[in-house]
């Protein structure tokens, strides 16, 4: 996103400063990262009885990652907020400036019986972002941009880090994989406006040429994750 738009506290011209934001958040269009074909070795195997789990992801434009979670089957929330800095109470505009620390995250809440936390990786680091690219995510470029997964206990830190060893010994990706892995602090829920972006703004040229295509490539690379709505 355009750090140098600035968030109107008028509740009207929220609207127009996200449009705003929208329309300059044009540049190169969206190139997926490589399938990931290879299921993370732990945390596989869905868990025989429904419950509620959580995970964090940052990769770029919150916008985006939302999006193609909230079409995961499994998933039953996915939130825009801002994780990974030490900054209290941040604001859209605080951390756009790149000096809070926050990166621009999604909190995903799922069923482990529906989705396993590997499926979510697999999703992660494939359609929804490219884990190369350092402190910036297509056109948007900043800290407040970084590939970041923040785990919240041990098994889920075990999995990201096998993971990414898994990925980097088979040479998936040309370049070396720079997402952060840290634990959870605290998860900042992001301004309104931000929720449920691309599902009520569609039509938006940074929706269209950035973030539907990680959608589209969901469903064409996953289909048994897929779903149309959340």
């Amino acid at each position: 996103m355009n750090q140098t738009i600035a968030r109107f506290a008028v509740p009207v011209l929220l609207v127009a400063t996200a449009v705003g934001i929208a329309a300059n958040r044009l540049g190169a269009s969206f190139r997926p990262a490589p399938v990931v074909t290879a299921l993370p070795s732990i945390v596989v195997a869905l868990d025989p009885t429904p419950s509620e789990r959580v995970a964090i992801f940052a990769g770029g434009c919150f916008w985006g990652i939302e999006g193609v979670f909230e079409h995961m089957k499994g998933v039953k929330s996915a939130e825009s907020g801002y994780a990974g800095g030490a900054t209290a109470n941040p604001s859209y505009e605080a951390v756009s400036s790149g000096s809070t620390g926050h990166a621009e995250a999604v909190r995903v809440v799922y069923d482990p019986s529906q989705v396993s936390y590997g499926q979510l990786l697999q999703v992660f680091f494939s359609v929804a972002h490219d884990p190369t690219q350092l402190n910036r995510q297509g056109p948007d470029f900043g800290t407040q941009y970084r590939s970041a997964i923040y785990y919240v206990n041990d098994e889920q830190k075990q999995a990201i880090q096998g993971y990414v060893s898994d990925l980097t010994r088979s040479k998936t990706f040309r370049k070396p994989i720079v997402t952060e892995i840290a634990p959870l602090d605290t998860f900042h829920v992001a301004e309104p406006y931000h929720q449920d972006y691309m599902a009520r703004h569609p039509n938006q040229p940074y929706i269209v040429m950035h973030d539907a295509p990680k959608v589209k490539n969901l469903r064409k690379q996953f289909p048994t994750l897929y779903r149309d709505t959340k």
